[in-house]
């Protein structure tokens, strides 16, 4: 039996941001994920026989989205400052 769990990100400027890191991050994705990426939604799959694993899987996916968006935010005020 497989576990599936999903992250969507519904809001229109989060989309913008989260497409830009889901396609930076990219390589780094497992088989036991998918990502659809649209105009409308953002939705990533995640799939697992063991709910640990599961968890853990979202736990990684989420911690390198953070990142990517602390870099996208430090990489704008630098633009801004003009540095």
């Amino acid at each position: 039996m497989n576990i599936i769990g999903a992250i969507e990100f519904p809001d229109p400027e989060s989309r913008k941001s989260t497409g830009r890191i889901l396609q930076a991050i990219s390589p780094d994705n497992l088989i036991s994920m998918e990502s659809e990426i649209s105009d409308e939604k953002i939705v990533v799959q995640f799939y697992s026989k063991k709910i640990g694993s599961l968890l853990a899987t979202v736990d990684d996916f989420l911690l390198n989205v953070k990142i990517g968006e602390e870099l996208e935010k430090t990489l704008k005020k630098e633009i801004n400052l003009g540095t």
